[in-house]
């Protein structure tokens, strides 16, 4: 069963083929996709009228509401609609039960070191964004186009999967500029939707490098924050849409002001606020000694802050023995 509620079925609801072959092109795939998409910016798209955006707008909320009326027989509709109105609860609202099952379909991908992995709470976790951040040589995929096929192939050798299969499992893509990596993420959930829940694993490698080269000088700053905030919008989206994990690998600067509260390793990450609010759980790397590598739980919403030791082999991250 999909995770989500293909944008067809809004064809269904009067929604003309011509018109959901747009919102397809615009990268809008589910019918969710639909509600998370404001009326302005789907006004944009063209050939959507306001009259149009009104009735799509209108059609992905009766596809919403249809969709939870399923789960009870006929007898009980009345009353749940009764009860919904009596709460002054709409459509888009759901119970905090109705919550922890959703949050039960949450996958938790394995990074191969039992002690990271519990420092996480089982893993990276689809439906949020993840960050981990910190000097280079810390992450086991290096950033700006240095992704290597070969080190995926060492990595399945390690768990004995036929590296053929791992490497058709990955798509890879080169981004030159910030306005091509969003051009890739709205294509990546074209991608992600004609797929049918293939993919879990989404790595943004690094998030911010391209909008430090293409925005410089403070005069930039409020124009590139901007434009990272509806970025990191949409990919909070996406991870919510299709059950994906997102990581981002994200570089750090240093805090001219760090030496005046003594902090021991005056480094923080870049991005600002924006980032830093936009990503459910911050990871913060740094080496240890020798070939240790230490990440320290810098901000999660389910678990205590916390660290973990972890090393890097041929076959990627490992535990780590003292």
């Amino acid at each position: 069963k999909l995770f989500y509620t293909e944008i067809d079925e809004l064809q269904a609801h009067g929604i003309g083929v011509a018109d959901i072959t747009k919102l397809k092109v615009a990268g809008v795939c589910t019918v969710r996709g639909v509600q998370m998409m404001t009326k302005k910016a789907l006004l944009k798209l063209k050939g959507l009228s306001e009259t149009k955006v009104d009735k799509i707008k209108e059609a992905a909320m009766k596809i919403q509401a249809g969709g939870k009326c399923r789960r009870y027989s006929h007898f009980f509709i009345s009353l749940f609609l009764v009860n919904i109105r009596q709460k002054t609860k709409g459509p888009s609202f759901v119970s905090a039960k109705e919550v922890a099952v959703q949050r039960e379909k949450v996958v938790k991908i394995a990074t191969g070191s039992k002690q990271l992995d519990t420092l996480l709470g089982g893993g990276v976790q689809t439906m949020s964004l993840t960050e981990a951040f910190g000097e280079y040589r810390t992450a086991y995929i290096d950033t700006e186009g240095t992704f290597r096929p070969d080190r995926i192939i060492s990595i399945a050798d390690r768990f004995g999967v036929d590296p053929e299969i791992v490497l058709d499992n990955i798509v890879v893509a080169r981004a030159w500029n910030s306005d091509q990596q969003m051009d890739l993420i709205n294509e990546l959930a074209a991608h992600f939707a004609d797929q049918k829940g293939a993919y879990r694993l989404l790595i943004i490698d690094s998030i911010m490098a391209l909008f430090r080269c293409d925005y410089s000088g403070r005069g930039e700053l409020a124009d590139r924050q901007q434009k990272l905030n509806q970025m990191l919008s949409r990919l909070i989206k996406i991870s919510e849409e299709y059950n994906i994990a997102v990581f981002l690998t994200n570089q750090v600067s240093s805090d001219p002001g760090a030496g005046m509260t003594f902090v021991a390793d005056p480094k923080k990450p870049v991005g600002g606020h924006v980032l830093a609010h936009a990503s459910s759980t911050r990871i913060y790397l740094r080496k240890g000694r020798g070939e240790e590598r230490v990440a320290k739980l810098f901000d999660s919403p389910d678990m205590p802050e916390s660290e973990a030791s972890y090393a890097i082999n041929s076959g990627g991250i490992v535990d780590i023995s003292f």
